[in-house]
Parts: structure tokens; sequence; C-alpha cells
């Protein structure tokens, strides 16, 4: 087999092609031959060794993949050599093998490509628990998506309208104004890239024209930094903030604005959801397999390279260039 391995904390140009002995599953694992694998903001991170899971060197970025079952370890049960899976890995994902708890893994229908079940669980996933079971999200409220152009931000804009909800996305050009526009959003609004004091009131106002004097009922927040306060304040009263992540910066909120609003602030971890509620888990991916057969729901992938190639993609990601998702392919 072979890997993308990280050898040192650095950028993606770090990260080196590199054979290694194959696998073999232990006992209650899968083998997986994996096809495809998406990339995320948080491989950008843990190869800089800034996230907050740190795996032992060398260890291979890529949390989210797609594959075949190539050999069943001992005890594993409900599943067959050549099942087609999608498998979350935490890191090991960019190469050609991994090895994963059979649990991790989710069969998926012979009609979805590989490249789609690879970008499936992560974004959704993380969109769909933040705005079902975080959000609360009902049909006729107000949804504004802050990072709406990211893969998680698509997704949150292609949920909220599956759910019934009003979509304002929040991006940093007129091109992904555009891209999220075409996927659903009902209304989009351009935010500064450097956030003065000035851009922030520009911000809220932008936010408070296109939601009305009622306000924005949920905000789904993938951004954080300078452009959380502006959004905030921006909120209906019982509003709902949900926190997903802080690529700009974790922000300096003032508590007396959720007390003024009567508003909550929640924090998303998916991650620790899938953990702390299998079963909920479980009902969410199966209502998310749903959607996808149904066609309300799918991964929009802008740009796909060999795996060979991960140092482009993650430069992608990291710049902030993606519109969706980013998918790493074996031939």
């Amino acid at each position: 087999m072979k890997s993308m391995l990280s050898t040192a904390p650095g950028g993606p140009d770090t990260l080196v092609w590199t054979e290694q002995p194959d696998l073999s599953p232990a006992k209650g694992e899968l083998l997986i031959d994996i096809r495809a694998a998406a990339v995320n903001f948080p491989d950008t991170l843990i190869i800089r060794d800034l996230y907050q899971m740190k795996p032992p060197r060398p260890f291979a970025p890529g949390g989210e993949i797609s594959g075949v079952v190539a050999a069943l370890g001992d005890g594993v049960q409900g599943f067959e050599i050549g099942d087609r899976v999608l498998a979350l890995t935490g890191h090991g994902g960019f190469a050609t093998q991994v090895c994963v708890a059979a649990p991790q893994a989710v069969k998926f229908p012979e009609d979805m490509p590989f490249e789609d079940a690879a970008a499936f669980v992560f974004t959704y996933g993380t969109s769909y628990h933040a705005l079902k079971d975080r959000g609360d999200l009902k049909p006729g409220e107000t949804l504004l998506v802050l990072g709406a152009a990211g893969g998680v931000g698509a997704a949150a804009i292609e949920l909220g309208k599956s759910m019934g909800a009003r979509v304002i996305a929040a991006v940093s050009s007129q091109e992904k104004a555009d891209f999220c526009r075409s996927i659903g959003a009902d209304d989009a609004l351009i935010y500064s890239r450097e956030m003065t004091r000035e851009d922030q009131k520009g911000f809220s106002s932008q936010i408070k024209e296109l939601s009305g004097k009622a306000g924005v009922d949920v905000i789904y927040d993938a951004v954080g930094g300078l452009y959380a306060e502006p959004a905030l304040r921006t909120m209906a009263w019982k509003g709902r903030y949900l926190v997903v992540g802080f690529p700009a910066g974790i922000p300096d909120i003032p508590l007396n604005l959720p007390l003024l609003k009567g508003c909550d602030i929640r924090g998303v971890f998916w991650g620790a959801s899938v953990f702390q509620d299998p079963k909920g888990h479980a009902q969410n991916i199966a209502q998310l397999q749903r959607l996808y057969a149904e066609g309300k729901i799918k991964p929009r992938i802008s740009a796909s390279f060999p795996m060979t190639e991960a140092a482009k993609a993650l430069e992608m990601m990291q710049d902030r260039r993606v519109l969706g998702k980013v998918v790493l392919t074996n031939s």
C-alpha cells in the first residue's frame, strides 16, 4: 500500500507519498481499498499539529473515505468482501488502504459514485446535526450561513432548504455568492475579507436588510473571527447561534448580546456526538441517504485530484478557494 505521510509538522508541501506494508484487519475491523477521499479543513490543521487530535507520526491525513471491503477481521458481521462502504477515519485516508472498526463503516448503493460517497458524511453529517439536533430549525424560519460556499456551508444551504427554511448565504466573493444561489440559497451577501469595525457594522446592516425586522432565527457559523459578533447582533428573539468552526479565529463575544436577544449560543461538535449518541447518528445518516436518493442533497465537488496530488487539494482548502468539496482518487 501507499500513503501520503506527514513526517513532521508543516504545510501541504511536507507530505510524502510513501510505500508501506499492506494492512491486515484486526478483530472487529474492515480492510478497505480506498477509491476516494474527501479533503476537509481539519486536514490542513492536523498536519501542522493545530488540530485537537494529534496522531503520532508518521501518519496520513484524511478523515473521510469511500472504497471497497477487501478483508474482514475476526468477528465482523453484516459486511462482505466487495461491499461498497464509506467511513470516517479521523486520519489515514490519504492512502490506498485503511483499516476501520466495522461500526464506523456505512454501506452505500451502487448508483452513488465513490466520489460522492467520500464527500458525503463529514459535511452533511455535521450540518444535519447542527441544524436538526442543535439548531432545532423549523419550516419558515430564517437561516444565515457564514462561510456558505465551503463544504459544510454548502451542505447547510441544501439541508436548510430541505427543512423548509429561508436561507441567506454569507460569503467573501461574487463567485461564491453565485455558487450559493445555484444550490438553493434564497439570498446571498458578500462580506469583506479584512473585517474592520466599520465593515462589521456594514455586515450587520446587510444581514438586517435581508432578514427583516424580526432578525435571523438560526445562524450557522463556520467562520468565527470578527464575523461572529456582527452576525450575533442580527439574531431574532430566542434565536440559536451555532458555533461550527473558526478558521478566521476564535471570536470574542460580548455576553450582553445573548442576554438582550434572549438567544442561545450552541456548540456543534459533530465528531463527539457520533460517539455520545450513536443511535441518533445512525438515524441521521439514514435520513441523509434518503435525501440523497430523493435528489434533495448532492455533494458539490468542485475539483478532483489523484491521491498523489494531495498537496494541491490541501492548498486550495487552506487558501479558501474551494467551492463545496474537493476529493482525491485512487485509479
